[in-house]
């Protein structure tokens, strides 16, 4: 039997590329990419409402391992989530109207990320 359809909140995004995004969280799953652990969170994106593409954000565990072990505390799910989600803004905010297939979160961006959350 095939999975329900579930109810998504369409949301916008005003971009500074200058495009307006409209978006919708899809789904998210533990995974792994090559040789490394994470949890991939998957929003379709539409620049024209019409199309509607995927754009995969891969938290690389190991990152939020290590954050957790530097802050002396574990990342909750929730703030894992806003990562992703703030990566998908800053992704939108760099693009063109190209569609990125995969963006990841790892030790090179994720104190960044972090700091717009005050964490």
């Amino acid at each position: 039997m095939s999975r329900p359809e579930a109810a998504r909140r369409v949301k916008t995004y005003s971009a500074a590329s200058g495009y307006v995004y409209q978006y919708y969280f899809y789904e998210v799953q533990k995974t792994r990419r090559g040789f490394s652990a994470g949890t991939e969170y998957v929003y379709m994106v539409s620049v024209d409402r019409k199309q509607v593409f995927p754009l995969r954000i891969f938290v690389k565990q190991s990152a939020v391992e290590k954050w957790g072990r530097s802050a002396g505390r574990a990342l909750s799910g929730t703030e894992e989530y806003a990562v992703a989600k703030l990566r998908l803004f800053q992704a939108l905010d760099e693009s063109q109207q190209s569609k990125q297939p995969d963006l990841v979160v790892d030790d090179s961006n994720l104190d960044a990320l972090l700091s717009q959350l005050d964490l």
